[in-house]
């Protein structure tokens, strides 16, 4: 059996089709990545769209099963295909979460926080690194302990990619987050009511020797282009890093444009301040960034 298997927009290695390449591989059969000229002579081609705006390449693949947020929030893996572990250093142990931002998918997508494995799910067993997609492993503490504890045996450099929930961090759990090798921990700050439990979470890190990490800051989703500046002045004060996400309805909006380029630019952001960086850009290439975009 020929297997067509299309990763339309995912930057980062997709589990669901690692899944189902191991899944077909595991039954004797070829498997063919990325290859449009191939879906008329396979036996099967999986497609997946993780951005909603891709959704209309759905229509390039008419015989082909078609899966991912961006096409369906409803659709999944075959559970035969959904209980494969590919073990490439990248993936849950957690699914859900207890948040419901509106904002979000998760919630619809996959409900409550519920456990689906350990590292020892996701580990090949040889690397030294290991990416945990988990969308809110801190509100399991015992799990989010026990997960330490096989990183901490085991020698693994950890990335939280999809960052953690400061609401949720204690004392006990920031002394776990710096026995573990790690990359620069995220969180997220995605609204300015969020200030008291954004400081004290900075202030318990810093107590156990994590000085900076880096922040998620939502920008024009539910909030002026001002109330988001704001967010970012008070992280560059706490000496944070932050790295601003523009809400899709706002990736067009120009005045966003040069704040990412400042804030997502760590050295530049600890170096300058917003309107400093607007006259370092006017004075280097020119243009009305003051009156266009301040």
């Amino acid at each position: 059996m020929k297997v067509l298997i299309i990763n339309v927009d995912s930057k980062i290695p997709n589990l669901a089709l690692k899944k189902i390449e191991k899944y077909h591989l595991d039954r004797g059969d070829e498997v063919i990545w990325n290859n449009e000229l191939f879906q008329f002579s396979v036996d099967k081609t999986y497609v997946s769209i993780v951005f909603d705006w891709n959704k209309d390449k759905a229509k390039q693949f008419p015989n082909a099963e078609i899966g991912g947020s961006g096409f369906s929030l409803k659709k999944t893996l075959p559970s035969e295909i959904d209980k494969v572990k590919p073990r490439i250093n990248l993936g849950f142990t957690t699914r859900g979460c207890i948040r419901k931002c509106s904002f979000c998918i998760v919630p619809k997508k996959e409900g409550g926080i519920k456990i689906v494995g350990d590292i020892y799910d996701i580990w090949d067993g040889k690397s030294k690194n290991l990416i945990i997609l988990d969308n809110n492993i801190l509100a399991l503490p015992n799990h989010f302990k026990k997960i330490c504890e096989q990183l901490r045996k085991e020698k693994i450099k950890v990335d939280f990619n999809q960052g953690l929930d400061c609401r949720l961090l204690t004392g006990d759990i920031a002394k776990d987050l710096k026995s573990i090798s790690h990359i620069e921990y995220r969180f997220a700050f995605d609204d300015i009511k969020l200030r008291p439990q954004v400081e004290k979470a900075i202030k318990l890190l810093r107590e156990c020797g994590i000085n900076r990490c880096n922040w998620y800051v939502l920008v024009g989703f539910n909030t002026t282009f001002e109330e988001d500046l704001d967010r970012l002045n008070l992280l560059r004060d706490l000496k944070q890093n932050a790295y601003v996400q523009r809400y899709n309805a706002y990736k067009a909006d120009r005045k966003y444009i040069p704040l990412a380029r400042w804030a997502n630019q760590h050295h530049i952001f600890q170096a300058m301040n917003y309107l400093q960086f607007l006259e370092k850009c006017k004075k280097e290439i020119g243009g009305s960034y003051l009156s266009e975009w301040v």
